[in-house]
């Protein structure tokens, strides 16, 4: 029987408390406990739900719309969620109706495009890409950066955001994108910002900083962290590996006295 009555303890039962990891499940005879199994089944279910959802664009732009930017919306060149899973080469673009429309909108130039993607978790962006905004464009009006029309894309890969930002005549993009969901992460949400988009560059030519959410790093640190890598493009010309993140991340857990669980 395989049940919370015949588990056998882990001796390294105490390290859960200090990740999302599934570590010390224990075992009942030779399979893991049936919680444990749930457990995973769950969490992969999650998962799956997360790539195959559908952002709501128009719930997105209303909300953004309280932000007194102007907001657009914008569509790779995939024709669906199959063909988006399938074929990451046409997400990476944007199709005919969405270049026109940006043409169109397009100011003379700006300091900064930001794109929002809805990736392979819309539930990622849902949930984080509004209150990270927030707190990002309050640093930015504080530098009167000149900030472009927020671009909503879906089927979108990352690479989208430097086609948008080149039809924008940005200096610099930031893509707000939902990540691969994880087992115990499928709301996780990254950001990949490139200096002088256009179409052809690399990853070698993005700074990226991941797993942007409540459980992981918290908005004010991934706003300020995106707001450091952007002042120093704009000084320096340059992003991905040529710009590195001198920023230094609080310890929360030595700075509360908790210390290193290995040193104790």
């Amino acid at each position: 029987m395989n049940d919370s009555k015949h588990v056998l303890s882990n001796p390294w039962q105490a390290l859960r408390g200090l990740t999302q990891a599934r570590i010390a499940l224990g075992r009942s005879g030779v399979s893991v406990p049936t919680s444990a199994q749930l457990d995973f089944q769950l969490a992969h279910a999650r998962a799956r739900d997360a790539v195959h959802m559908a952002l709501d664009t128009d719930a997105l732009a209303a909300a953004l719309a309280a932000t007194g930017y102007a907001c657009l919306t914008a569509h790779s060149a995939c024709p669906d969620r199959a063909t988006y899973l399938q074929r990451p080469d046409l997400g990476r673009m944007l199709d005919a109706p969405s270049r026109a429309a940006l043409a169109a909108a397009a100011p003379a130039s700006c300091d900064l495009a930001l794109v929002i993607g809805d990736g392979l978790s819309a539930l990622a962006i849902e949930q984080n890409a509004q209150p990270f905004l927030a707190v990002l464009l309050a640093r930015l009006q504080q530098e009167q950066w000149k900030v472009g029309p927020i671009v909503i894309a879906s089927q979108a890969r990352v690479a989208i955001g430097d086609e948008i930002g080149q039809w924008l005549n940005a200096h610099a993009v930031a893509v707000l994108i939902g990540e691969r969901p994880g087992l115990s992460s499928p709301d996780s949400m990254g950001i990949y910002m490139s200096w002088a988009p256009r179409v052809g560059l690399s990853d070698a030519d993005r700074n990226c900083i991941s797993n942007v959410r409540p459980a992981g790093l918290g908005y004010d640190e991934a706003a300020y962290r995106l707001h450091y890598l952007l002042t120093q493009a704009r000084q320096r010309g340059m992003s991905g590996v040529l710009l590195k993140d001198d920023t230094v991340a609080d310890d929360l857990a030595l700075s509360a006295g908790k210390g290193n669980f290995l040193l104790r």
